[in-house]
């Protein structure tokens, strides 16, 4: 499975985050398969805070990458389109008679 998560760089004290799309058996700082932004929460301006890749985020959630909550709202803080749930349930089947 396929995580849309955050990435520490930096040094102490003054860290900085990349967006990666990760294996989730992965550990936080590993190797990841895509870099789709950064995020680095000591800037004032907020256009500079938070940098993405829209189109391969977007692709990343179509094939099913599922994002982390703190990613989710700085994806959404930026505008990337999630996709929609269907609420359609799975009919059972019948048994034969």
């Amino acid at each position: 499975m396929v995580r849309i998560r955050l990435k520490r760089m930096g040094r102490r004290n003054r860290p900085f985050y990349r967006i990666c799309a990760m294996d989730a058996r992965a550990p936080r700082d590993g190797k990841a398969i895509e870099d789709l932004g950064y995020y680095d929460p000591f800037v004032a301006d907020d256009e500079r805070k938070i940098q993405v890749k829209k189109d391969r985020v977007e692709y990343w959630l179509r094939v099913g990458a599922q994002p982390t909550e703190k990613t989710r709202v700085l994806l959404k803080k930026v505008g990337v389109q999630f996709p929609e749930k269907s609420n359609r349930k799975k009919r059972k089947k019948r048994p034969a008679v």
